[in-house]
């Protein structure tokens, strides 16, 4: 109860330079995602197509004090069929020497500094067994709660391109639970971004851990691990790679726990002529899994997935969309059906 009331004492306190609130500085954005897929699945599965109906829509709430402190926070409504509120945003302080202070569903250091892959567009996709854990995401290991601050750095720290921040998280003091639960953990990540000829070259990554327990008793393997990556941006042409590994736990239903340890690699490239963006991304992962805790498992998971895509800007803030994937999986060692191909082709308009 000690760590809670003090981060609420800092909170009102910083929250209390303000002065009296009339009305902060709000800014929107959305889009309109409509399209169809048309998913190929291994031979045990029928084909199927589906009408892809995405809509989202932000809003971004800011106000400066009177010492030059910003504060910002920002919630999203997204509308996939069914209607949900994305309102787990940080509190977002400002400080005049640049640097920022996230306060409460922070997230983790490692995980924002995970530099960014070229992927292809569209919203295909093919779907895999619940069993299947081998994570397809850099910083899976990059775990927090929503108790939790995260500091960043101005630019330039220490060095000119330099970027860092350090996060930690507790849990809510809720009643022990049968279901797994990190009931804390920190990251540490740093960005660095230089040039060299013609070329913007961004080196990122972080290092995170946590602490994990059901029923009140520690998991041996608790979530935790690290993500490194580079990408490099030539004119219209963009390349990158990324790598994380670590271990992580699945919830798989309500008696089956999952212990894993994994890691994935990602690399993709995308190139800009005239109104159209090509893109190419390749995403292999795999993982051993455990549903006994304190034995590790001793067959891979895996998912292998190759995607390409190409965009055609139409008019400003629309563009259409084919793209296309396919994906190989495995679960403990063995091939799935779950495995197969998808095509998509739609527009997006955004504003």
């Amino acid at each position: 109860m000690k760590k809670e009331l003090l981060m609420a004492s800092a909170l009102v306190s910083t929250l209390g330079a303000a002065s009296v609130a009339q009305a902060v500085t709000a800014t929107m954005a959305g889009s309109m995602k409509v399209g169809a897929e048309f998913e190929s699945a291994d031979d045990s599965t029928v084909d199927s197509n589906t009408v892809m109906d995405q809509s989202n829509f932000n809003i971004s709430l800011s106000e400066t004090t009177d010492g030059g402190t910003t504060i910002s926070i920002s919630f999203e409504i997204v509308d996939e069929g069914t209607v949900s509120a994305d309102d787990d945003n940080a509190l977002t302080l400002t400080f005049t020497d640049g640097s920022k202070l996230d306060l409460l569903n922070a997230g983790n250091s490692a995980g924002t500094h995970a530099v960014a892959v070229p992927g292809a567009g569209g919203e295909q996709g093919v779907g895999g067994t619940s069993t299947n854990n081998a994570p397809t995401g850099v910083d899976f290991g990059a775990t927090s709660t929503a108790l939790g601050v995260e500091w960043h750095s101005a630019a330039d720290f220490l060095a000119d391109g330099l970027k860092v921040s350090a996060s930690w998280s507790t849990d809510n003091g809720a009643a022990k639970s049968a279901t797994a639960r990190v009931e804390s953990s920190y990251g540490i990540g740093a960005t660095y971004v230089t040039t060299a000829g013609d070329t913007t070259l961004t080196i990122g990554g972080g290092v995170a851990d946590s602490s994990v327990a059901k029923t009140g008793t520690q998991l041996t393997s608790d979530t935790g691990g690290f993500n490194i990556g580079v990408s490099a941006v030539t004119g219209d042409l963009t390349v990158g790679v990324g790598y994380g590994d670590g271990d992580s736990f699945e919830w798989e239903d309500a008696d089956t726990h999952s212990q894993i340890d994994g890691s994935v690699t990602k690399a993709g490239i995308s190139y800009v002529t005239g109104d159209i963006t090509l893109a190419l991304g390749v995403t292999s992962g795999e993982a051993k899994d455990s549903t006994t805790i304190g034995t590790a498992g001793t067959n891979d998971d895996s998912h292998d997935a190759t995607s390409a895509s190409v965009t055609y800007a139409v008019a400003s803030g629309v563009s259409a969309v084919l793209g296309y994937t396919t994906v190989d999986q495995n679960n403990e060692g063995s091939s799935t059906t779950d495995g197969g191909s998808a095509w998509y082709v739609g527009a997006t308009m955004s504003f």
